[in-house]
């Protein structure tokens, strides 16, 4: 007891130096909790207990003139406070142990995507936080947002630029679009003189159109004509067409928006939130920091859009803070291919790899690259900023088959010439989930498709990454906290023939009935040039050339295939590895303008033919179940296989591993052995011996 109390009393005179420290370098001036809660009604979760949720406000401030701050884009032409600071206001919510003693001394900073997400409760004791970093999203009663301010130019006078919205696939009878529904910059300046609006009739996966026309300045007003017709009531928050809109052809507007958001502050705001509760005990206005003493460990999560900010994130510098100190400890984008568009001036940070966004253009690598393809004067890495500030995290990365296809994810790994593997450093490792769509399928052994995706020809993927994903978040925190090495990386590369041109015959992928060939296929990559102000490395800057000139296609790989379609590198899940159908990572848009091309980034499922019967009656070159797994029985000891290899490889935690095994036993995949034909018990029974020689004899 007497030692306990010598622990603690060091502690609070070190914690009680911090706050004296802190106020001088802080840009958290208050902290404001609005609500408190418990989760689950009070309901213990796991050994941590019952846990306790807090929202509320951060107020902080940005000094323009600090080095860390400067890369945001028209920081110096945001309105400041007396103290020569911009403000912000940004909402936030923490979720932490009832009992501080049971708090793990690991916090979670989840990522928010376009303001969706919340705080999670975790057995473990890890204090979870979400905060909102996007300046552009709408407020709701949930959500997480952030309030910045509006850049003008020296002077007070509006700033103005050019922006470009596309419309397509209209409704018959639409006289009247907004710009920018909900997010960006809706409202256009006044001087429209440079405005273009043009139409297409066809338009390709990189580009080019065809019977193209300029739509007469006469016949189009920023007016509303849904009520009063043509030329309408003046808004500059939308834009009428004076005969209306052919749901037929695509739209091109290039108009001049006003008063562009000062949105690269959502970096500071995450930056400033995460050390204020990791290294101080109370804000500016001495208000207590609520989880002051209990973080010694921060790791960073975000999906999609949310990995994409966390790359830039750590690319732009700000994992050092403004003492120098680091801000996470590890970081893990997932399903991430891009950097996040948000840092330059009329960014919008919701895009995603339409034509004509910004996302890939900026450095891709973690290790260092010379970009000769795109004429980069110099070797560049995500991890630049941080190895010079000794600030970086150690990096975990976890991507399917649908960033290679839909998400131009191929640079990342063998640069933009294609020439070879870009190696990892120490600090990364890189997972790949083959086969899946974008943040993995529903999961499940359920052989007949659950409904069509979206918008798209094939049935949806059922492929999950949870399961690895789940494991990887363990392996993660063991090596921030433990220094416990997380298993070898495993993804697909040009030095084994695993990484190929998105072509059938580079690929392999088998003629399948009823099955589109992947030929032309690939959202490719293209070089844009949007003008001299554009720092393209970084991301930063002012874009002037606005559509941009499409200067080349950069070499698009894929993964290769099997003879089923299904791809063969990287982590496998349990699903992939006692399939029941071809799990693809691309899908084909049904109808509408783009029909044909590639399904934005949804995965497809080519479901097996059930006997060999079935499948040569409509020449499915795929083996059929039965001559796969010959009974039900047998399905099941391929699963118990893959099960067992993903525990042994770390990839599976025991909890799923004992779900996903009841899940297979459940399911009814096929007749059982009673009721199956001699031929195939045989061919169960060759499976579930090589189970049984696997695990020592007995399963």
């Amino acid at each position: 007891m007497t030692r306990l109390r010598s622990v603690a009393k060091r502690a609070a005179m070190l914690l009680a130096v911090v706050a004296v420290a802190a106020p001088a370098m802080a840009q958290v001036t208050r902290l404001e909790i609005t609500s408190r809660e418990l989760a689950r009604d009070g309901e213990p979760i796991g050994a941590a207990g019952p846990f306790e949720i807090l929202r509320g406000r951060v107020y902080g401030e940005v000094d323009p003139a600090d080095r860390r701050n400067q890369i945001i884009q028209d920081i110096e032409l945001a309105p400041r406070n007396a103290r020569g600071r911009v403000e912000y206001v940004a909402t936030f919510a923490i979720a932490k142990p009832v009992d501080p003693a049971r708090a793990s001394g690991v916090l979670v900073y989840s990522v928010v995507n376009r303001g969706n997400g919340d705080v999670t409760v975790s057995p473990d004791g890890h204090i979870s936080v979400v905060s909102g970093w996007q300046g552009d999203v709408v407020p709701t009663d949930r959500n997480q947002t952030l309030q910045v301010p509006i850049a003008r130019n020296p002077d007070g006078s509006t700033i103005t630029g050019p922006v470009l919205q596309r419309f397509v696939n209209l409704p018959a009878g639409t006289t009247t679009v907004t710009l920018r529904a909900g997010t960006g910059y809706p409202h256009a300046a006044e001087d429209q003189s440079a405005a273009v609006l043009i139409a297409a009739e066809s338009e390709t996966i990189d580009g080019r159109k065809s019977g193209v026309r300029t739509i007469a300045r006469s016949d189009w007003v920023f007016a509303d004509c849904r009520t009063v017709p043509f030329p309408g009531t003046p808004d500059p928050t939308r834009l009428c067409l004076k005969d209306g809109f052919d749901p037929k052809l695509l739209y091109e507007l290039v108009y001049t928006a006003r008063d562009p958001l000062v949105l690269g502050i959502g970096l500071a705001a995450v930056r400033d939130l995460v050390s204020f509760l990791r290294y101080d005990t109370q804000d500016a206005a001495g208000a207590a920091n609520p989880v002051a003493g209990l973080v010694r460990h921060v790791v960073s999560i975000g999906n999609s859009q949310s990995g994409n900010f966390i790359r830039t994130f750590i690319h732009l510098g700000f994992n050092e803070d403004l003492a120098g100190r680091i801000v996470w400890d590890g970081a893990f984008p997932r399903i991430a291919a891009r950097l996040t568009p948000m840092n330059f001036r009329f960014a919008i940070p919701g895009g995603a790899v339409d034509l004509y966004e910004p996302g890939s253009e900026g450095v891709l690598w973690w290790s260092p690259y010379l970009d000769r393809a795109r004429g980069r004067a110099s070797m560049t890495s995500l991890l630049d900023r941080c190895r010079a500030t000794s600030t970086c995290p150690k990096i975990i990365e976890a991507f399917g088959s649908a960033e290679f296809w839909g998400l131009r994810m191929s640079p990342n790994l063998i640069g933009t010439d294609a020439a070879a593997d870009i190696p990892l450093p120490a600090e990364v490792r890189r997972y790949y989930m083959p086969g899946t769509t974008h943040g993995g399928g529903r999961g499940g052994f359920q052989h007949a498709p659950s409904g069509q995706a979206p918008g798209c020809t094939l049935p949806a993927n059922p492929n999950p990454m949870t399961e690895q994903l789940r494991a990887l978040d363990k392996a993660l925190i063991d090596w921030v906290v433990h220094g416990i090495e997380p298993p070898p990386s495993r993804y697909p590369m040009l030095s084994t023939g695993e990484l190929v041109p998105a072509t059938a015959s580079a690929t392999g992928f088998p003629t399948i009935p009823g099955v589109p060939s992947v030929d032309g296929l690939v959202k490719v990559v293209l070089d844009y040039d949007y003008g001299p102000s554009f720092n393209t490395n970084d991301l930063t800057g002012i874009l002037t050339q606005i559509p941009p000139r499409i200067v080349q296609r950069i070499p698009t790989y894929v993964p290769r295939v099997d003879a089923d379609g299904n791809e063969t590198s990287g982590v496998p899940s349990v699903l992939h590895q006692a399939p029941l159908g071809t799990y693809l990572g691309w899908n084909v848009v049904a109808g509408g303008f783009f029909a044909g091309q590639i399904c934005g980034f949804q995965g497809g499922y080519v479901p097996f033919a059930k006997t060999r019967a079935e499948r040569e009656q409509t020449g499915d070159p795929r083996l059929s179940l039965e001559e796969r797994y010959g009974t039900q029985e047998g399905y099941v000891c391929a699963v118990e296989t893959a099960v067992e290899a993903a525990v042994r490889d770390r990839f599976l935690i025991e909890d799923d591993a004992a779900r996903l095994l009841e899940e297979a036993r459940a399911s009814s995949v096929l007749p059982t052995a009673a009721e199956s034909s001699a031929a195939n018990r045989l061919r169960a029974e060759a499976l579930c011996g090589r189970v049984s020689a696997q695990s020592g004899g007995t399963r």
